[in-house]
Parts: C-alpha cells; sequence; structure tokens
C-alpha cells in the first residue's frame, strides 16, 4: 500500500514554528492499526487521517486516538485547499468524535468552528499536578476542569515562560491535558498559555487548538469581550485569534506545508 502523506506546521505564517501536524487523506476509511502505525512513524503530537468519501476525520497521537484536533484539523484543510478540493470562500464540514467541526477556507487563513467546552461545576485542585508542574498554591489565580483536562489560571506571564514540569512525575498521576495560562502584560496578545500532555506522549504540546477552545471560554467571560488573541509560549510558539458566540468557539490561524512524500506499508 502506498500512502500519500503530509507534515504541515499549523498556527504559523512560517515553516518550522507552529505546531507541526502528519497529514493522511483516502479514498476510504483506514484499519486502526495503519493509523496507529504511521502516527508512529511520523512521530508528531498528532497525525489527521481524512477518509473523503464521508468526510470522517480522525487524530491519532503516537500512543492513542483523541477527539478534538485543532491544529491536526487545520493541516487537513490546509491540504485539501492545496489539492483543489475546496476553494477560498467555501465551508468544509468533517464528521468527527466530537460531532460535525466546520472550517471556512480564507485567503491567507482558516477559521475552524469548535463546540465549547463546559468546565466542571466542582473541580478540585490538584495539589500534587501543581507541584510536578512547579506551581505554587499562591500563584493560583482559578482552576478548572474540561473533557478530563485541567485549565490552571496563574498571576504572571513571566511565570508561564518559566514552567520546566517534571514530566515523569506528571505521568505517573492521573490526568489526560493540563492548559496554564495567564493575562498578556503585552498589548499584541491578550493572554498567554503552555498545553502539556506527557500522558498521551507528548510532553509539550507546540500549539493547541482544543486548549484554545477552554482559553476562549475563560478569558472572554474574565476580559468582557467576545474575541482575542492568545499566543502559545512553547519552543516554537504560536498565534491564535479565538472568538465565542454561545456554546460555538471560532479558531482562526494560518498553515505551512512542509513535507510531501509517500508511506510505504
Amino acid at each position: 500500500m502506498e500512502l500519500e502523506i503530509y507534515q504541515v506546521d499549523s498556527f504559523t505564517a512560517e515553516a518550522f514554528k507552529g505546531n507541526p501536524a502528519g497529514v493522511c487523506i483516502t479514498e476510504g476509511p483506514l484499519e486502526d492499526a495503519v493509523m496507529f502505525s504511521v502516527a508512529r512513524e511520523m512521530a508528531l503530537s498528532e497525525t489527521a487521517f481524512l477518509s473523503l468519501p464521508e468526510m470522517q476525520l480522525r487524530w491519532f497521537t503516537p500512543q492513542t486516538e483523541v477527539k478534538l484536533c485543532g491544529h491536526g484539523t487545520l493541516a487537513v484543510a490546509q491540504i485539501l485547499k492545496e489539492k483543489g478540493l475546496v476553494a477560498v470562500g467555501e465551508t468544509v464540514v468533517f464528521n468527527t468524535l466530537s460531532g460535525p467541526l466546520s472550517v471556512t477556507v480564507q485567503t491567507d487563513a482558516f477559521e475552524m468552528d469548535f463546540p465549547a467546552p463546559v468546565f466542571e461545576s466542582e473541580a478540585r485542585t490538584n495539589h500534587a499536578m501543581l507541584d510536578l508542574l512547579g506551581v505554587g498554591a499562591d500563584e493560583v489565580m482559578a482552576y478548572h476542569r474540561f473533557d478530563e483536562k485541567e485549565l490552571i489560571i496563574v498571576d504572571s506571564e513571566q511565570r508561564i515562560r518559566e514552567l520546566s514540569p517534571d514530566f515523569t512525575g506528571l505521568s505517573k498521576v492521573p490526568g489526560r491535558g493540563v492548559v496554564v495560562t495567564a493575562r498578556s502584560s503585552g498589548a499584541a496578545q491578550d493572554f498567554i498559555c503552555r498545553y502539556f500532555a506527557p500522558w498521551v506522549g507528548v510532553n509539550e504540546d507546540p500549539v493547541t487548538g482544543s486548549a484554545f477552545c477552554a482559553l476562549a471560554v475563560y478569558w472572554c467571560e474574565q476580559l468582557g469581550k467576545s474575541s482575542l488573541s492568545g499566543y502559545q509560549a512553547s519552543e516554537r510558539g504560536g498565534l491564535m485569534d479565538v472568538s465565542l458566540s454561545a456554546s460555538r468557539v471560532k479558531l482562526t490561524g494560518r498553515a505551512v506545508t512542509v513535507l510531501k512524500g509517500v508511506m510505504f506499508i
């Protein structure tokens, strides 16, 4: 079997920035075992698989399938545009484990429509996780849980940039992913964040669409705005514009294709 394979840097206008995702688009569904093997071979945080006849989109890390992946969705839209399967101004709808997800193709960006996560009503602070992140309890301004993940709001941008988590320790305590965020000290962005997920084999994700969905819910309410700009301060870094309307979040970002090839299976 021969599969066309791509690598796309999402949420950036520059190669080797943003969040890289693998993309595999086929004329029919692949077996799960094949998708896991391809994802492990690509060795990226996520590889996206799109079966064209039913527009079924799935995302795999090297270790597990995930229900929602923003940068993988954006990467697939980028390849569909390059292949001439979708044009500027058109909206494509993907069928996913998170329900239908739509992406509208703009001239130099993509607007993605995602469900807004719901915060758990009673989220208890996980002090063991805070210790392993290197965050003091006195630095935490708010603590929420969503989709089995943690959202931790701290009091300064500098603390976000300084974090050096104990990933080995984190992987041994219950968890799925953790977002740490603060209000931005500059005028260019409204907030800053980082995302850690050693539980699924990704110590630090460069730019995380699903995390920005939760960040949109939190920061839009806190800042009294419906549209915001955020920066994920990973080593590669990435920018995201977000807007919140009722139970939906719109994420807008750009992408760059950096690799195209054939994988032999």
